[in-house]
């Protein structure tokens, strides 16, 4: 398999890297089925996700009814608050974001730019995410981080754990990031065209609290990771880690 550049405009040379092989896309509302289908590779996902909430109207996401935001939940920005989903009291959200039906922001969650929360996710107490496409019934009720990810839907995101997004290992890391991300599949480095990726999660994995996730992690769906501190690389669908 060749070194494939990103940003990827065609089909994936590698079945490892198309959304459907991480994700279901039904039921997922409107536009989170949309923006699987029409991203090539999983490393499309945040840049088409990007441009869409900076141009809400245009991504036909204003058209939503207007869901529960409590008395002393903290909203900045542009925000979507779909009907059904609630943003409760001490909870933060920094636009631009989406918010589907059915999810619920939780107090003390912190909600940062450039991020869709989708349908039935529950985020809790202490919970950060950023930069981040969460699918559907994703769980992440204690305090933890979720940034420039992709997380499937009915994954469970125990108690401190963290995805990382940035390379550490050319000396001090840099703001803004200079370093691409890249991965590792067969034995090829593949180029992610981004300097800031953490991991993309498929459907129906659990992470065992303490988790921390390498920049470009990308575990299949249905894989078991019993506890441990540290994942990285590329896990199969259906893998078991110990």
């Amino acid at each position: 398999m060749q070194l494939i550049p990103g940003p990827f405009t065609t089909a994936p040379a590698d079945i490892r890297l198309a959304p459907d092989y991480y994700f279901q896309p039904d039921d997922l509302g409107p536009y989170i089925m949309r923006l699987l289908k029409s991203c090539p590779t999983v490393f499309d996902i945040k840049s088409t996700m990007a441009a869409d909430l900076d141009h809400l109207a245009a991504a036909g996401l204003y058209a939503e009814p207007r869901g529960v935001v409590e008395d002393g939940a903290l909203l900045q920005g542009e925000v979507i608050v779909q009907a059904g989903a609630r943003i409760e009291a001490g909870a933060q959200v920094v636009g631009p974001a989406l918010i589907c039906t059915g999810a619920i922001v939780s107090a003390g969650a912190l909600i940062r730019d450039h991020t869709v929360i989708g349908p039935g996710c529950r985020i809790g107490f202490g919970a950060e995410i950023t930069r981040s496409l969460l699918i559907g019934h994703v769980f992440m009720k204690h305090p933890c981080f979720i940034g420039d990810s992709v997380i499937g839907r009915r994954v469970n995101v125990g108690s401190f754990c963290s995805t990382t997004g940035l390379r550490c290992d050319r000396g001090p890391v840099a703001e803004p990031a200079i370093e691409e991300i890249t991965v590792t599949l067969g034995g090829q480095r593949i180029t992610t065209g981004q300097t800031k990726f953490g991991a993309v999660i498929g459907d129906k994995v659990a992470l065992p609290a303490g988790t921390v996730l390498s920049p470009g992690t990308l575990i299949g769906p249905g894989t078991v990771i019993y506890p441990r501190d540290h994942i990285g690389g590329f896990l199969p669908a259906g893998s078991r880690v110990r």
